[in-house]
């Protein structure tokens, strides 16, 4: 299939800017750290102990640090809908990308858990350095004991002392909950019981450093590294700078002192920390008003229908609604995109949801056979507000509609949206749903010669598509969406986002 290099900037062109410029700056700071600590003259003398081990853990750290402070960004559902509404962002570009933002965030975490291997296992070299290199010359950057500790008969022992430190206990504690965050990934509702560890985790992020074990050289200026010192035990290095000595040059005027790292990764994290939790304790606001269920409609193929009334409620087609059931789970949001709105004349608003999955069933068990309206649902709106300026000259010509059922039955409930719609209610079951029977189509849906249809339709324009579905079908659509039109036409693909 050929890729039209138009339709792919439209739909794939920001998403890949703003990838590569992330990945431009995690590679960036990586490379810059890496040297730091390699070349930089604070760092001589323990880069000489540890080798390419100091320079791969911290310039991961530097990574982690990046990646852990803009992780939290795309989890502010708030703001995001506020920039959604700025007059400033206008472009329609702009909110698709925003409307990516659940991708970054999931970016953001496969790099943490990447760099996290690389930093620990830059680590477990540095403790067998500490121990092989051990310096006799500068005691205060030690950490083994003695020389060989590691490979001593009291092996244990030694591995205990090194995370028995606050890096080490911390840093164990760290790996064990990204575990128990990744490998829950694949579980819906485990994922939701483990992320809600992050707060544990920037916690005990942002102690890691405390009295940690890399220490740098604080008076470069009286004791320049490497300068010859009348005390030094080695030999060979003696010689060296013996020589280096009689030339006139790098004469040490006093013995050379190191001290620990101040903790920096509180400053990469502590104001997105922040604004998440603004963000969250403002979701409890907006969320702690009681939900009245007045309706409950059952239909086939284990479709349900909610109608809630919620004081101040205000929303706008299009948007969703977070349901948090506490009589199911205290911890689990679920989205659903609103059915029906409120109007003037009608207060309340709706969804539909499939019974599919144990969040769902034991849902439905809460409110059948015998409805409760004094349940415990909280929607939280996820309101998304569009500027009105500047689209006024915008009207809708036409919309292909195309909705995929494995049963025939599963159009029923929906045809009464559509029938409502054109105003075609009949009294007779068979005549109430004649509207679609013209339309109705057996099989799967031939996506490309509906697409080169539309396309021929609209030559040269471009065309949205929308799609609200499961991922097979998005992936279909997405792959046709990017190939090449010979009417010229550009389709730009957008799939439904509760981001």
């Amino acid at each position: 299939m050929v890729v039209s290099v138009r339709s792919w900037v439209a739909n794939e062109g920001g998403k890949h800017l703003v990838l590569m410029l992330w990945l431009g700056a995690n590679t960036w700071l990586f490379v810059k750290t890496f040297l730091l600590y390699s070349t930089g003259q604070q760092y001589y003398y323990l880069y000489k102990m540890l080798g390419l081990g100091l320079c791969i853990s911290r310039a991961s750290a530097s990574v982690l640090n990046l990646n852990c402070s803009l992780v939290l960004l795309p989890m502010c559902r708030s703001l995001l809908t506020f920039f959604r509404g700025t007059h400033t962002v206008s472009s329609r570009k702009t909110r698709r990308l925003l409307d990516k933002s659940k991708t970054f965030h999931v970016a953001c975490g496969v790099a943490i858990c990447i760099f996290s291997v690389v930093h620990v296992s830059a680590h477990l070299a540095n403790v067998v350095n500490f121990s092989v290199s051990f310096s006799d010359d500068f005691p205060a950057l030690n950490l083994a004991r003695y020389r060989g500790e590691m490979f001593s008969l009291r092996l244990p022992c030694s591995l205990i002392g090194c995370f028995s430190s606050v890096p080490g206990v911390t840093g164990v504690l760290l790996v064990l909950i990204l575990f128990l965050m990744f490998t829950s990934a694949s579980n819906y509702e485990i994922f939701w019981y483990t992320h809600n560890l992050f707060i544990v985790f920037y916690i005990i992020l942002m102690v890691h450093m405390v009295g940690g074990a890399l220490k740098y050289q604080t008076n470069i200026m009286a004791h320049p590294p490497g300068c010859f010192r009348m005390n030094q035990s080695s030999s060979a290095e003696q010689g060296e700078e013996l020589k280096q000595h009689e030339d006139g040059e790098r004469r040490c005027r006093e013995e050379a002192h190191f001290q620990p790292h101040y903790p920096q990764t509180w400053l990469w994290v502590s104001a997105p920390l922040c604004l998440y939790c603004a963000e969250r304790f403002y979701r409890y606001i907006r969320s702690s008003d009681p939900v009245t269920i007045v309706t409950i409609i059952k239909h086939p193929c284990d479709v349900m229908e909610l109608r809630m009334l919620k004081k101040n409620f205000q929303a706008r087609p299009g948007q969703y609604i977070l349901l948090n059931c506490p009589g199911v789970s205290s911890f689990e949001n679920h989205p659903f995109t609103l059915t029906t709105c409120p109007t003037e004349n009608k207060e309340t608003f709706g969804i539909h949801l499939r019974v599919v999955g144990d969040w769902t069933e034991r849902f439905t068990q809460l409110l059948l056979p015998q409805p409760k309206i004094d349940v415990e649902v909280l929607p939280v709106v996820q309101q998304r507000r569009y500027p009105n300026d500047g689209w006024t000259g915008f009207r809708l010509q036409r919309l292909y509609f195309v909705w995929v059922c494995r049963e025939l039955q599963s159009f029923y409930w929906f045809a009464e949206l559509l029938c409502a719609l054109h105003h075609k209610v009949s009294t007779k079951d068979i005549e109430k749903y004649g509207p679609l029977a013209s339309r109705l189509q057996v099989g799967r849906p031939r996506w490309k010669l509906l697409l080169d249809e539309i396309g021929r339709a609209n030559k040269q324009k471009r065309v949205g598509v929308f799609c609200c579905g499961p991922k097979g079908i998005s992936r279909t659509l997405h792959r046709l969406c990017n190939s090449a039109c010979s009417s010229g036409t550009t389709f730009e693909f957008n799939k439904e986002s509760f981001s």
